[in-house]
Formats: C-alpha cells, structure tokens, sequence
C-alpha cells in the first residue's frame, strides 16, 4: 500500500483506532518527549500534538507497535514482506535451464520497473510552501532529554551523493539544531554519507546536501534499512509500497527528493569548515552519547506542503518506537542474509534489551563441526553486523524469542572455556564501554549442541573446588550432550553457598541465584565497586573457596541495578561491557582454570578501572517536567494517569547531566 502524504497515514491510523490527537498544548521541549515514553512503555497509540507552539502538528509513536510497523509500511504481517522478497531473490538467483524460463521472467521484470525511482519535472506538492527565510525554529523540533545539547531532529532521511558515480544515499543521521539556518549532522564514520563527505573534502567541493521529512512511511523505513552501498533506498522503498517514488529536483541544489514528503530542508557541508561541538544526546542506547565534533550543515532553503505534519521519535531507555523499526529489519533483511551470507541461517532475532548492535541471537541447522564460529565470522564481516557486540548461535529448534528455553540451553551446551569466542574488531561509536571510540571487542557464544569432533577437542575439568565436592558439569569423551529442546533430561547447573559471603565481602549487596533452580546456570552479584581488581578478587575468592560451584556464568553488576529486573540487567550489561577486557576466568592452578565464565558489567572509571573515557549517564527525565506532565495529564484525554518510566531509572544515576562523574554506580 502507498500512502500519498503523512497526512493519509495519520487518516488511516484513526480510522482503525491507533491514534489519538491532542489538543492541549504540550511543549516540544521535554513535555512531548515524557509523554511519548509513557506511552511507548505502556503500549500506547500513535501520538498527533496539534498544538505544538508552532502552525505544524507532531507525529510521534507512529510506528511503536506490530501492528503500527505493518500498517506504515501497507502490510498485515511483517512475514509478508520477508516470504515476498524470499520469491523475488529465488525467482532471480535460481539457475535458469532454458530460454522459456528466462522469458517466464520477464513479467516480474516488468513488475520490478515499477518500483524502480522516477525523475519528475516541476514541482511537487513538497515544494507548495517556500519559506520566506528559512527558519527551522518555525518546526516544532525536540528537546528529548534534559542533558542534551539542544532541540534534535530525530527521524530525518538525509539525501546526498557520490561526486563521482552520481549514486545517491540516503540515510538518518540526528541533527542538532544550532540556528535557524544550521544544525550539526552526526553521521557515523562507517556511514554512507560520511564517506561521501571524505570525496568532497579530497576535492576540495562543497557537499550538496538535503534533508526531508514525512511522506510516505516507506521513505522513513528506507533511511533506516541497512542496504549494501550502491543499492539505491528508494527501489527498497517502491518494494515495499509497490508503487515507484516520484522525484523532484530540489530548489537550491542538484539532489532529487520524492515529490509527497512534508519537509524539505535544502542546504550543504563545507568540508574545508571547521567542526562544530555536537550533542549531548540521549540516544537508543539508553545512555547519552556525549559531545563530540560533526560537520556543519547549512540550511538555503525550507519547503513544505500545505498542512504539512512534522514527523519525529524519541530514543532512550528501550523499548522505544525505533525498537519495532528494527524488528521490521530483522524480519525483511533475514531472507538476503540465508541468500547471499549464511543459508544455514533458520532464524535471527534482536532483543530491544541489545539495542540492535549489542545482542544478536540466531539459530542455524547445523551439519558439521565449527559451524557456529563460521556463522559468527560471516555475520560479524556483513554490513552493519559488524556492529554486533555478543551473538549466541544455537541450533533450529530453539525458538529464539523463547528466553527461558533459550537460557537452559546455553546453560546445557555450553563449556565456558571453549565454546565462547572473542574476537577485536570496529563497534558502534555509540559504544560507551569500549575503551577506544569506535573499536572495541565481540563475544560469540557457541549453544549448538556438540558434534563427536568438538566434544574431543575439549580440554579436562579442573578438579573439584577447594572441599567443595561435586565435578564439573562439562561434557567429555563420549558422553551425550543433552539439550532441552532435544529431550534430554537437565541436570543441576550449580550451587550457590552463600551463608557467610555477605559476611566475606560487605561490597556485596544482593546476590541473585534463583535461575539455578529453573536450569539457568546464572549467577548475578550486585556489588559496590570502590577498588581496582575488586570484581576479579572477589570472583577469584567465591569460586577458590567453593562459595560458588558448577555455576557456567557469574555476571557482576553495580549495586543500583534492580537485580528483580532481568530485562535491566540485560539491557545494562549489554551496554556496559567491552568482551574482551570484562570477560575472564579464574585460575584454579597455573595452567587450569574453573569452567566458569565471569562478566563484569559493572561501571568503568578511571579512578578503578583505568579507563579514560567519560562514562555517560542513563537517559531519564527531569523532575520538573515529570511534574509538569502528570499536571496536564487530565487534560491530554489518554486515560488514567501513567507513571513516569525514568522513576524506575533514576537510582542508575549518581548525579544529574550527560557525563556520570565522581562516585560510582
């Protein structure tokens, strides 16, 4: 389904029940943002603010649920889009044995032509409006967060192109607003439009630049979607809405945009300018990206439609709406990746707690040992994968939504000391954890169950624990590995002898061990960091002394962490640590060490930990305006008061601000 404007979108959401429209004036800066996470939490509606300050409502939340994500992008089941592009890649890739099968193609040529962009002379309905002066203070920009740096526009499709090939890219890419003619434009190194920015800056040209807002839902989908460079977005956009994009010649630079969008910001980066302190900015992670330097980009020119609607989003603590634009990734891009990286591929999936890049789980039907680090190197050198900070690999019959399940197998068929692989290579620069922007490190754990060969190759258990008794739970020569999900029977996956630890270690404040009992061999320790090598001493002394036995992981978090909240406890972790330095196992004797992995999630500094980095603050509101939006509650008519999300988040922080300073978590 093509929608002709935002505006039929936003029709569409109401006739089916899935917006409401807000008259009371709520303010962009903050007001909105509280609002939105309240709702997104909750499983709230779309969100259309008409009265923002400004003559343009705000839509907000629009796609923050399966059913929302399929209807912006004219579908009934995100597995349409996926069993669809699976037809064309086989119709296209399969071997072809005559002449009357290359001509039974020759309809889906056709059809294919249909998607593909459109040139268009004059001008478009984007174009009805032409600001006098251009004035981005005219739109009803954001202020997410009260850290940040300033109002951010958050759901731009940022268009630019190749000086030397013509390819355009499209992309989205924050942009802070300085002025009412520039704003910053953060967009990563390993990003599209930055290497186009690099050409320019070699030749010593200014880079066209252009910016547009609204439309068709598509287009916004299609500046998220992780697409190889040369693959043009908006044929991934005609796809999807079986309709070409028509496009338009901007009014003050040579970049085409299509012709319905709702904005068009117009302008150019001049490489050879100096760069501009960008950001703070509460961003998907959770945490606040902290300042640093981006082009500028200068605005010549801001048009609109009649009765245009500003489209935007929050991101912060998940899930947030952009939590469901990434499911529609991992379900439309599975298909090329069985296709042109990894067939023994069955299924992949991204917990919101992972953010997207921190936590991938995939399943594979396994037919030869080592299978699963081959997956793990395949995925980790394709595209944005390279991102991905821990991936677990487990076999087709785990369903990876199924965490419970998920979690006995890997305490089933995992040996700590081998079946979990490291590897150094780029991050997100949005890691904060990792101890050098943008490079950092991957775990891949290995939950298959093991062939005869790797069962060999594993090395002997250290001997009992310190008067501990019992042996290691870890499969040797010959025996049968049982998995859950293959009928085997579970057996105990550790013991926790904690009568005297607290007494031990007072640093200790809560200890989590309740999983053992359900089959999870877990153990989670809340511990107050005030000293180097602390989580290491004290892993060292719980696993020597037979405290801890037979237990596969002991993750150590900072002691503000709500240990009853798994779901935090991941999304933390995940976060916080960088594999290769927070990953360790205790000696047992020089050259044998316990079969037990220890994590340490805890906060980094540089007093502790010698890390030379700001730690950033987790993203949560204000006390003023949480205050401020419980008042006009009444009056927004969404229904009985919802609390404030940040109240469950403030403890995370040990001071207000981008930046956490002294003091620990």
């Amino acid at each position: 389904m093509a929608y002709k404007s935002l505006s039929h979108f936003v029709q569409f959401l109401e006739e089916n029940q899935e917006l409401v429209r807000i008259r009371e004036f709520v303010s962009p800066k903050l007001e909105i943002s509280e609002v939105a996470d309240r709702m997104v939490k909750n499983g709230g509606k779309a969100l259309l603010f008409e009265n923002t300050g400004t003559q343009f409502p705000l839509l907000i939340n629009a796609f923050a649920s399966d059913r929302r994500i399929c209807m912006a992008l004219g579908i009934s089941n995100l597995a349409d889009v996926e069993a669809d592009l699976s037809r064309l890649m086989k119709e296209f890739l399969g071997p072809k044995s005559g002449f009357m099968d290359k001509m039974k193609m020759l309809p889906r040529l056709k059809e294919i032509a249909s998607w593909m962009p459109k040139s268009i002379g004059g001008r478009g309905a984007c174009q009805e409006v032409v600001m006098e002066k251009p004035d981005l203070t005219k739109i009803p920009v954001l202020t997410c967060w009260p850290a940040d740096g300033g109002p951010f526009i958050t759901l731009p499709a940022v268009h630019t192109m190749d000086p030397a090939s013509g390819t355009r890219n499209l992309g989205m890419y924050r942009m802070q607003v300085f002025s009412p003619d520039m704003t910053g434009m953060h967009w990563h190194l390993h990003k599209g439009s930055a290497r186009h920015f690099h050409q320019y800056r070699e030749m010593g040209k200014r880079m066209p630049v252009t910016v547009t807002l609204g439309g068709d839902p598509a287009y916004t989908y299609a500046a998220t979607a992780p697409l190889p460079e040369n693959l043009d977005e908006y044929l991934l956009a005609g796809f999807l809405r079986k309709k070409k994009v028509e496009l338009v010649k901007c009014l003050t630079n040579t970049l085409e945009v299509p012709a319905d969008v709702d904005f068009v910001i117009e302008g150019y980066i001049d490489p050879a300018e100096e760069l501009i302190l960008e950001g703070p900015f509460g961003d998907h992670t959770g945490f606040y990206s902290l300042a640093d330097y981006f082009p500028r980009f200068h605005v010549t020119c801001i048009t609109h439609r009649k009765n245009a609607i500003y489209p935007t989003t929050i991101v912060g603590i998940p899930p947030q709406e952009d939590g469901w634009i990434g499911k529609a990734t991992e379900r439309i891009f599975l298909m090329p990746i069985r296709m042109t990286v990894a067939p023994e591929v069955t299924d992949m999936h991204m917990p919101v707690e992972g953010v997207f890049h921190n936590l991938t789980l995939v399943s594979i039907k396994k037919e030869y040992p080592g299978q699963a680090p081959k997956i793990m190197s395949a995925l980790w050198g394709a595209g944005q994968m390279m991102f991905n900070k821990i991936m677990v690999v487990a076999d087709h019959e785990v369903k990876l939504t199924d965490y419970v399940t998920l979690a006995r197998t890997i305490s089933e068929c995992v040996d700590p000391l081998t079946d979990i692989h490291f590897l150094r290579g780029p991050v997100d620069i949005l890691d904060h954890s990792s101890s050098h922007y943008a490079y950092g490190s991957k775990m891949g754990i290995d939950a298959t169950r093991k062939l005869q060969q790797e069962i060999d190759s594993i090395p002997p258990p250290a001997p009992a624990r310190g008067g501990a008794g019992g042996g290691v739970l870890l499969p040797g020569a010959g025996d049968e590995v049982h998995s859950p999900v293959a009928g085997g029977v579970a057996r105990s996956h550790g013991t926790l002898r904690d009568a005297s630890i607290r007494e031990l270690f007072p640093e200790i404040k809560e200890i989590r061990s309740d999983l053992l009992s359900q089959g999870i061999s877990l153990v989670i320790i809340a511990v107050m960091k005030t000293q180097k090598q602390q989580i290491r001493a004290i892993a060292s002394e719980l696993l020597q002394k037979g405290h801890i036995v037979d237990v596969k992981f002991v993750l150590f978090v900072d002691d503000r962490i709500d240990l009853s909240s798994l779901s935090q406890v991941v999304w933390i972790s995940a976060n916080n640590i960088d594999p290769v330095r927070d990953c360790f196992h205790v000696d047992h004797e020089p050259g044998v060490k316990y079969p037990a992995l220890c994590l340490d999630a805890t906060r980094k500094s540089r007093e502790v930990d010698d890390f030379h980095r700001d730690w950033p603050n987790v993203t949560v509101m204000d006390e003023g305006t949480i205050h401020s939006v419980d008042e006009k509650w009444p009056r927004l008519e969404l229904g009985p008061l919802v609390l404030s999300p940040s109240l469950g988040y403030k403890a995370l922080n040990i001071n207000d601000g981008a930046v956490s300073k002294e003091g620990f978590l």
